[in-house]
């Protein structure tokens, strides 16, 4: 039987495919192919990347609560989080575990990935190094630290501003793009080359925008402070001193490369719900100060900067987002597929969500499971 001959179809095919291939060559962003293999991100990508590990030393296991898991959840809420693929809800009253499950493969000993929920983190390690002296003050240029930032209208970029994502820095925070910053950050191997040299589009501190950029840059500016990878960092002045049960991962761009700061922290459930019991006590654990008192007041309270419609930024603070429920308020650390770590300083009450989706319904910034989880977690 004789071959067919290619056709035109097939040629033309295969020259796009050989000039997309030059092209990508070409421009160094080889990071598509990545992306290509893996499309989207997923709760396991720690198995896809490098990591640097998060020790942890002084193990504290979660009381259970008299009632734990005596109490079921709402019909409503349970299917909306089978729907929504939940692999972990736990919910924490007066430090005590009340409520614990876990389904799609998720268990008590999974390391998942936290995606901006470790923006949040990198909040608390900064918090740490201003008690330390590693740094000065919020205020204190960015340039101090990274060279980058010492000249022209960059050299105006502060600590504060990395915090409060207003830097004005030029960033594409597109999820769903092959093309963003932000795509390339997550796959790419070069995270210091990528957002060193973004220019200003806005005075820093007069835009909020919600932007990975700053994030990784702060990350940097940790480093430069503290000598020490954050991981590093991470290992010897927090995960070990909130009692973690469990190693963390922090994924990086390559191996021996830089975190993911804005993203990739892999932890247990069990294990997130430590930073929000840090932040609940006004950053005390065991009554020694781990993060000034006062930074975790500011850190969960309204950045009121104009955001990007010239509304105030009622809804966010230094890296953690902000809500009312009702008459409550709550603070919480959010991630793109619906982690969360959510406190309710007044009642005493941590709850964590982990998962492969959120919902699609938001308002005021917020989605609309964190509501029902809210009120779930009240009447337990």
């Amino acid at each position: 039987m004789k071959k067919r001959p290619l056709t035109i179809i097939g040629y033309t095919l295969f020259g796009l495919i050989l000039l997309a291939n030059v092209l990508i060559l070409a421009s160094g962003k080889t990071y598509i192919y990545t992306t290509l293999i893996h499309l989207n991100p997923d709760l396991d990508d720690y198995k896809i990347f490098a990591n640097r590990e998060v020790q942890y030393f002084r193990p504290q296991p979660w009381p259970l609560a008299v009632r734990y898991n005596k109490k079921k959840l709402p019909d409503s809420l349970d299917k909306e989080l089978k729907a929504l693929h939940t692999t972990a809800f736990l919910v924490i009253k007066n430090d005590s575990l009340v409520y614990e499950s876990y389904d799609d493969g998720g268990g008590q000993e999974t390391i998942s990935n936290s995606f901006s929920v470790a923006k949040s983190v990198v909040s608390i390690l900064t918090g740490i190094a201003l008690k330390e002296g590693r740094i000065g003050s919020l205020d204190e240029p960015v340039g101090d630290f990274l060279p980058e930032f010492k000249e022209g209208e960059k050299s105006k970029v502060t600590i504060r501003h990395l915090l409060t994502m207003s830097s004005g820095l030029d960033w594409d925070e597109a999820y769903s793009s092959l093309f963003s910053e932000t795509t390339e950050a997550y796959y790419g191997t070069n995270l210091a080359k990528l957002v060193s040299n973004r220019k200003l589009v806005s005075k820093p501190g007069t835009v909020w925008s919600y932007k990975t950029i700053d994030v990784q840059l702060l990350s940097m500016v940790l480093h430069k402070a503290t000598g020490k990878t954050i991981s590093d960092y991470a290992s010897e002045k927090l995960w070990p001193m909130i009692g973690a049960e469990h190693k963390a991962l922090w994924s990086l761009d390559h191996s021996g490369g830089d975190e993911k700061a804005y993203c990739c922290f892999n932890a247990t459930a069990r294990d997130f719900a430590r930073i929000g019991k840090l932040y609940m006590d006004s950053g005390r654990w065991n009554g020694q100060q781990l993060v000034p008192a006062n930074y975790v007041a500011l850190s969960t309270r309204a950045n009121m900067i104009p955001d990007e419609t010239g509304d105030p930024t009622d809804y966010y603070g230094y890296l953690w987002w902000l809500m009312q429920y009702k008459d409550l308020p709550v603070f919480y650390a959010r991630g793109i597929k619906g982690q969360y770590v959510m406190v309710v300083p007044s009642k005493n009450i941590i709850i964590v969500r982990l998962g492969e989706e959120r919902s699609n319904h938001v308002t005021h910034n917020h989605h609309l499971e964190l509501e029902d989880m809210i009120a779930a977690a009240l009447e337990m």
